[in-house]
């Protein structure tokens, strides 16, 4: 089993392969490495890495993707180590959420705060319960959209048009997928109400 420093060096290996970002790879190494090994055991944020020029950010999330193939001992050796690291570098590790609702609209909100997207915990909530009880795979098959074969589906009952039309960078592109499918709604709402604190009844 290798210990966190040799974890390190196969992942210096593995960022050295992007030539047109070696070298400000190998001077940013400490931040890049620590901001991309975000192996934890709960739903991993959206969106880009914090701290992490753009033009780096494909790189660090291939050697997020890297970790994350790393037997599960090794994960934890990983995690382990980072959560002794002292400020600044843990401050750019991008936040952790709990695959629940809680989690996911914590997430959403992640997102949306970093894509100028209003919203607030309790408003998302409120329409959540409202639209779908918490249920990320509800779909409603009986109203005029059901009928036009556009049924709304997900935490927020989005149809597929409205999902891709206001689909939030960063996200995944399955209307199931909880935290895309919050970032979308409440995109459109911003787009359409100004915010989804706005919205009291169906939208």
């Amino acid at each position: 089993m290798r210990n966190p420093p040799a974890l390190r060096d196969a992942l210096r290996r593995r960022c050295s392969q992007h030539k047109s970002a070696g070298h400000r790879m190998r001077k940013l190494f400490p931040l890049v490495v620590l901001a991309a090994l975000a192996v934890v055991p709960a739903v991993s944020a959206h969106a880009d890495v914090p701290g992490v020029p753009a033009e780096l950010q494909q790189p660090v999330e291939q050697v997020q993707q890297f970790a994350h193939t790393l037997p599960a001992p090794q994960q934890d050796q990983i995690r382990q180590f980072v959560q002794t690291l002292p400020a600044p570098y843990t401050e750019l590790l991008p936040p952790t959420f709990s695959d629940d609702l809680d989690g996911w609209i914590k997430n959403a909100l992640y997102v949306m705060g970093k894509n100028n997207i209003p919203g607030d915990y309790d408003s998302i909530f409120r329409n959540i319960i409202r639209e779908s009880g918490g249920n990320p795979r509800a779909i409603n098959l009986y109203d005029s959209n059901a009928a036009a074969g556009i049924p709304s589906k997900g935490l927020l009952q989005v149809i597929d048009p409205t999902f891709q039309a206001y689909h939030v960078e960063g996200t995944s592109w399955d209307i199931w997928d909880p935290v895309s499918n919050i970032t979308a709604a409440c995109n459109y709402a911003a787009h359409r109400y100004g915010s989804i604190a706005n919205v009291f009844s169906a939208y």
